[in-house]
């Protein structure tokens, strides 16, 4: 169950991209929620999402206001031990 105050997890992602799905089993294996935003079906959000992360790669993952990057860059703030504090809800 997540706590009230756990920042909104939010996905770009497209039907064909093998890192999304791996970011989403990251999530799903930590009982975490989130919301997926399709930009291959969604050109409108695809513009949203490159003003957002001045990127155009997918995933995009933001966790509140906060933009964290793709898959690997996710990974890399599981492992500083820096996921954590950012579910929380605290500033990173």
């Amino acid at each position: 169950m997540n706590a009230p105050s756990q920042p909104q997890i939010t996905l770009y992602t497209s039907a064909t991209c093998g890192y999304c799905v791996a970011a989403k089993n990251f999530l799903k294996s930590r009982g975490l929620d989130w919301n997926e935003v399709r930009i291959d079906t969604d050109p409108a959000q695809r513009e949203k999402m490159v003003a957002l992360a001045r990127r155009t790669s997918v995933p995009q993952i933001f966790i509140g206001e906060t933009h964290v990057g793709g898959y690997d860059d996710l990974m890399a703030l599981h492992r500083a031990g820096k996921l954590e504090p950012l579910l929380a809800g605290e500033a990173s």
